[in-house]
């Protein structure tokens, strides 16, 4: 079945009447949160892990992203093929245990090997949040609303952020780094139990809903038809090129701020913690850090999915995130250019809005082209390609350029040199979001 991204998949969603199922994606952003307040929460207190266990740049960025996205990466598409035939109210619930449970583990480390197998537990548990959760918003969400209610979801990314750096930031100047993670830990368990208790799978109703032409098709496509569907959606590819060099540069660069700032302006931090009245200056970089990325992805999740639902063209799903990273680059060079780490830390809100634009756009466009017992599955070959490179590398290629760099700059110039340098590639993510524009968007299966 072909079909363009201007028309993609015919279903009730068309009613714009039925409006967003507030509690179903509140439920699943919190979900979503909780993963990010447990993948952030490493980065604030990173440069206290590498001095306490004696770690190089390399090995905090292996542990934060490649260690992370060694199963997340792989078992994800395992899980998403359960979910289009099993209860991915239950997927969800188990994956947040784990993932949690895995959390606490991680502060118990006591070198580079103990952190790295904690945080593939992390990834573990995390490869059954998010394909699961993005399927059932899009089968219990109305077309007109899709990309406003992915946009709420990936709030999640900057309020889990936020929680993320403000707590470390006072964990780890009150009671060390390993503190941090005992106290975000067990919380997710107890969310697990309350999504368990409140929530239902909306497929029995999406199913009931769905148009004649997808109640023609009860069966769920195998992973070969999805396969050799996508292999003709160029558009697909483009989209998912974007979002991998976005991520590549967004992990990467959220790994290794906190460190950036504590070695190039730790004592401009120290005075404004004493200034403040503040326990040090971890804990005034994790409020400026996470109203950055929490504000700041906030306003741009936000305005990015109402931008791509309110002009209703399909190219408003492309153009947005494509003008987005395109203007980020060198507002994200300025700030790490800067001699005043007050100012620098203001202005990384904007261009962590701007970058912030491409969630809801991007993930309506890959679900507008994606047969409704087909999303989990293709969500996970998305997620797959874009956490294989920017999640497993991005933090990797930092920590590996800074080390290189350190070698004759030091320390503190070798990692302003090797975020700047990745930094760039944000004008090529843009390229290829503008790229898909015009290509032709099948429906898999």
């Amino acid at each position: 079945m072909n079909a363009s991204l201007s028309t993609g998949h015919a279903d009730s969603g068309d009613r714009p009447s039925a409006g967003v199922p507030y509690l179903l994606v509140g439920m699943m952003f919190l979900t979503y949160a909780f993963s990010y307040l447990d993948r952030q929460i490493v980065n604030i207190v990173a440069e206290h892990m590498k001095t306490d266990l004696d770690l190089a740049d390399w090995q905090i960025g292996a542990m934060s992203g490649l260690g992370f996205a060694l199963l997340y990466t792989t078992l994800g598409l395992p899980v998403a093929r359960l979910a289009e035939r099993t209860d991915r109210v239950n997927i969800i619930t188990a994956a947040l245990m784990v993932w949690s449970g895995c959390t606490a583990l991680f502060g118990l480390g006591r070198n580079f090997i103990e952190v790295f197998a904690a945080r593939i537990g992390v990834g573990l548990g995390e490869a059954g949040g998010s394909p699961p959760a993005m399927s059932m918003i899009a089968d219990a969400t109305p077309r007109a609303y899709q990309s406003r209610a992915l946009a709420l979801y990936n709030l999640g990314v900057p309020m889990g952020a936020l929680l993320g750096m403000v707590l470390g930031g006072f964990v780890v100047d009150a009671l060390g780094w390993r503190w941090a993670f005992w106290i975000v830990g067990p919380p997710g368990i107890l969310l697990a139990i309350l999504i368990r208790m409140l929530l239902r799978d909306p497929r029995g109703r999406a199913d009931a809903e769905a148009s004649k032409a997808v109640r023609s098709q009860d069966t769920v496509p195998s992973l070969g038809e999805v396969a050799a569907s996508l292999r003709r959606n160029t558009a697909f590819w483009w989209i998912a090129a974007g979002a991998a060099l976005t991520t590549f540069v967004g992990y990467g660069q959220q790994t290794f701020y906190a460190s950036f700032f504590l070695r190039n302006h730790a004592d401009q931090l120290d005075d404004l913690a004493k200034a403040l009245g503040l326990a040090g200056p971890t804990t005034v970089l994790g409020i400026g850090l996470g109203i950055a990325f929490g504000l700041g992805g906030a306003i741009g999740t936000i305005l990015g999915g109402q931008l791509g639902d309110r002009w209703r063209s399909p190219h408003a799903y492309l153009w947005v995130p494509a003008l987005g990273s395109a203007l980020a680059a060198p507002l994200y060079i300025a700030t790490l250019v800067l001699p005043s780490a007050g100012f620098s830390l203001a202005l990384l809100v904007v261009p962590v809005a701007l970058k912030s634009m491409w969630y809801g756009p991007i993930y309506a466009a890959v679900q507008r082209m994606t047969h409704a017992r087909s999303r989990a599955t293709v969500l996970a070959i998305f997620l797959f390609l874009l956490n294989a490179l920017g999640l497993g590398f991005g933090p990797l290629s930092i920590g590996l350029i800074s080390d290189w760099l350190a070698q004759s700059m030091g320390e503190a110039q070798g990692l302003r040199w090797a975020l700047i340098a990745v930094t760039i590639v944000s004008l090529a993510s843009s390229l290829c979001f503008w790229a898909a524009k015009g290509r032709p968007g099948e429906v898999p299966g």
